[in-house]
């Protein structure tokens, strides 16, 4: 009994990080200061002292939103960034991050913005699967499950092989119209988001054989997700593969170029499937100098798996100094739209910034907003590269998290530190913090009370407090962002549902079989 109401004491405790004033930078907080773009921001705010300062900016942004124009040419190509888990208080406290609260990130520069409703249809607040099925097909699915309708409960065998309960994606609306099509992701290319371009699977994480036969299922019947990115009719057609996930490809016997087994118990390698099937022309990469060498003019297809499992997060690949190896999602898109372009119809490609929401997962925030600027360093190569008069370009998320950017911090203060503002224990608060997850532990005495905000040593991998404690954080239900820049851009405004985007994509491409920008009769 005792037990437990020291655990509760505990919770109460920690609920005050959420609820009083939070505190001033530590300032030994940057273990790594290489890991940063920049010093924590120290700039003169005199000139927002004065009301002109504000009429003057307030003027330009009005001046600038009179300039907009609705392009409504036809979109050549498509390309659709995910930021997993990219809620919009990720993307505030991110601003801050690599500078100040008042900068914009590269995709918050775009005209047309909106938002969208991420539930599943089962569940209030989605994961990456049923909400990928909405945003690559258009259909709101149920949880854990990918290119699948509603009729179709989560690991339900027989009902996922059932061809009248797939959902095809935007991708093969794509291909069927000539284009090219492919994907990029920071994660394995064989999770839920990705998997939503070609796959359709009643349970997410069936990502090779063992993971279907764990289920009481048969993978004879059941083909696994890496199996249908290799063999099925929309994967194997795949222009651009990216991202990570080679050991559920390779057979456990095997090893990988890195010395690091498979995952597959029915002895097929399907990499080297993969290869075969091209003749030749396809394009198979581990290692980011060997991306880097790819000539988009002589290649048809590539498969790049640079990773076993997720590629790592950007600070980790520099800590561990694998620079070498990993390259970075900027790279990756760069080479992938290099390679798709080659294609004289246009294309689709999807984007995922995955490892935001890992981060998050993690209670790790210092990665998760790390993560984020790399997305939008992506984003910001892309739109400086394609033709935006024949490009549309969308970023969204997924879903959100329980993740807090709160109290009262100085303008100038570092966002991953505290602020100078004791809460009611006489202690600091950290400026970010999580609803639940296992940071909620941490930061806890055993004998009850807080563990005080500025002992911490912080790495790149430091868990930031969480109330509630859960082995994971989760996910949050609350509406994401839509940014789109473009042909028909203008469509992306207001509130709508999540499962529309891949509809007003295609409505702009003039591709699949709903409406269409170039109908006569539109």
């Amino acid at each position: 009994m005792f037990g437990t109401n020291l655990f509760s004491l505990k919770l109460l405790i920690l609920s005050a990080c959420f609820l009083t004033f939070v505190s001033s930078r530590a300032p030994d907080f940057h273990s790594h200061p290489e890991f940063r773009d920049s010093e924590p921001l120290k700039k003169n705010h005199e000139a927002e002292f004065n009301t002109d300062y504000w009429k003057t900016v307030g003027s330009k942004v009005l001046e600038e939103n009179l300039k907009k124009q609705k392009t409504q040419k036809i979109a050549k190509n498509i390309i659709l960034f995910l930021g997993d888990g990219l809620g919009v208080q990720t993307t505030s406290a991110t601003r801050s991050y690599v500078g100040d609260p008042s900068i914009s990130l590269a995709y918050e520069d775009f005209p047309y913005v909106g938002m969208s409703k991420t539930y599943c249809v089962d569940r209030q607040t989605a994961d990456s699967a049923c909400s990928a099925t909405a945003y690559l097909c258009g259909v709101k699915a149920n949880y854990e499950t990918i290119g699948l309708n509603a009729k179709v409960q989560n690991k339900d065998c027989k009902a996922g092989q059932l061809e009248e309960n797939r959902t095809p994606s935007i991708a093969k609306w794509a291909m069927d119209a000539g284009k090219a099509a492919g994907l990029v992701t920071t994660t394995r290319v064989t999770h839920a988001s990705p998997t939503g371009v070609y796959g359709h699977i009643a349970f997410r994480d069936w990502e090779n054989d063992e993971e279907v036969k764990k289920s009481g299922c048969d993978p004879k019947t059941t083909d696994d997700i890496a199996e249908q990115l290799i063999r099925d009719e929309v994967g194997s057609k795949l222009r651009v593969i990216m991202g990570g996930g080679r050991y559920n490809f390779r057979p456990v016997e095997s090893m990988d170029e890195e010395g690091k087994p498979g995952k597959r118990l029915d002895g097929v390698d399907l990499i080297e499937e993969w290869k075969k099937s091209k003749n030749g022309k396809g394009n198979y990469v581990w290692n980011r100098q060997d991306l880097l060498k790819i000539n988009a003019t002589n290649t048809t297809t590539v498969l790049g798996l640079f990773e076993d499992g997720h590629t790592l997060y950007n600070l980790e690949t520099i800590q561990l100094g694998r620079q070498d190896f990993e390259p970075t999602l900027t790279e990756m898109v760069d080479k992938a739209i290099d390679v798709l372009s080659t294609e004289e119809k246009g294309y689709f490609l999807f984007v995922e910034g995955g490892r935001i929401d890992h981060a998050h997962h993690e209670n790790q925030a210092k990665l998760s907003l790390d993560e984020t600027k790399e997305f939008a360093k992506a984003i910001q190569m892309t739109k400086e590269k394609v033709d935006l008069e024949e490009t549309l370009i969308v970023v969204t998320a997924d879903h959100s998290h329980a993740f807090s950017y709160g109290g009262y911090p100085g303008r100038d203060v570092d966002i991953l530190g505290t602020n100078g503002q004791t809460a009611n224990d006489g202690m600091e608060s950290f400026i970010l913090s999580y609803a639940n997850g296992m940071g909620s532990y941490e930061h806890v005495k055993k004998e009850g009370g807080r563990v005080d905000p500025k002992s911490f040593a912080k790495p790149i991998f430091f868990q930031y407090p969480g109330m509630i404690p859960n082995e994971l954080e989760t996910h949050g239900g609350e509406d994401v962002g839509v940014y789109a820049i473009g042909p028909w851009s203008h469509l992306f405004t207001g509130n709508f549902q999540q499962f529309t985007i891949p509809h007003m994509m295609a409505y702009a491409a003039c591709i699949g079989n709903g409406l269409k920008a170039c109908d006569d009769d539109k």
